[in-house]
């Protein structure tokens, strides 16, 4: 599988990376997701504090062990469980994620991590001391680089301006176009490389097409915009290949994109996704003819 370089890192990432929040919790099905992942030649793999309680860490640290020097791995911070473990809260300071880290360090079992994301932000946040703590962990070996999981705008160009991170993880696909208006521009400009997640839109851009639908429609499509364009996607795009292929390459074929993140619940997802990203990527007509059917939307909030 490509790889394709991160920022101005030395990480140089498979154009397919696993979001590992969907293997479950169940270890020996997980690991089969994961080593499946491997023999497509992913050296990607996506996780967070958050999921599972850090079991998602533990499980994905303890798969990877034995190719830890060949694959990449990045994890997140900055929702902290309550005790009772019902609801989290946000805190991106720099004690907690220093604190952070070192569990989640100690969970994947490894000495460092590729990269580290906060995960999420807001535009009230001591953005300063968030890359503090970040630069802090850079020098002190416990990351190799870092970056942030956020689709807001205002939040991305404060680190884009003050901070030196590699990436920025957001929501985009052809039902959700919304980085294209600001965030892509922004970050391919500066050199810093885009992690897409959500590229499937809840199964709606995969072949099975409107049984994925549900009657509240997605984002700023309604139903029955849903049941006109999709349809129409698929007959001028994806007449002779998978929606899902197109769905991938969509995202593939923004220069500002580096890898995008799948996340699967079966080796057989896995190979479909692998599949998918492997196959001939879109041609400038056939990204023109999706813009021209689909909407290009914006961000209302968080500008």
């Amino acid at each position: 599988m490509k790889k394709r370089q991160l920022g101005n890192s030395d990480l140089y990432v498979s154009e397919l990376g696993l979001g590992c929040m969907s293997i479950g919790t169940e270890e020996a099905a997980a690991r089969r997701i994961i080593e499946a992942a491997l023999e497509e030649g992913i050296n990607y793999f996506d996780t967070a504090d958050l999921y599972d309680f850090g079991v998602n860490e533990k499980i994905v640290g303890q798969t990877l062990r034995d190719v830890r020097e060949q694959v990449i791995i990045a994890t997140k911070v900055g929702n902290r469980w309550n005790d009772e473990r019902t609801s989290w809260s946000w805190d991106p300071s720099k004690k907690y994620i220093k604190e952070a880290v070192k569990n989640s360090l100690k969970r994947l079992g490894t000495d460092y991590i590729d990269l580290y994301q906060l995960h999420g932000g807001t535009i009230e946040d001591q953005v300063d001391e968030t890359i503090e703590a970040f630069e802090e962990l850079k020098t002190e070996g416990f990351i190799r680089y870092y970056g942030i999981s956020s689709i807001r705008p205002n939040v991305i160009k404060e680190f884009v301006e003050k901070s030196s991170i590699v990436s920025v993880m957001m929501q985009y696909s052809i039902l959700d176009r919304r980085p294209e208006e600001v965030a892509l521009p922004l970050l391919h400009e500066h050199g810093i490389s885009v992690v897409t997640r959500g590229p499937l839109a809840k199964g709606l851009l995969s072949d099975k097409l409107l049984d994925k639908a549900s009657e509240k429609g997605y984002l700023d499509y309604n139903f029955e915009e849903l049941q006109a364009v999709l349809p129409l996607v698929k007959e001028k795009v994806a007449a002779s290949r998978s929606f899902t292929e197109v769905a991938l390459q969509y995202n593939l074929a923004n220069p500002a994109v580096a890898s995008v993140l799948a996340g699967a619940s079966s080796p057989e997802q896995i190979k479909r996704n692998a599949a998918a990203v492997r196959s001939q990527p879109l041609s400038f007509e056939e990204v023109a003819i999706i813009k021209e059917l689909t909407k290009a939307s914006i961000y209302q909030q968080h500008r």
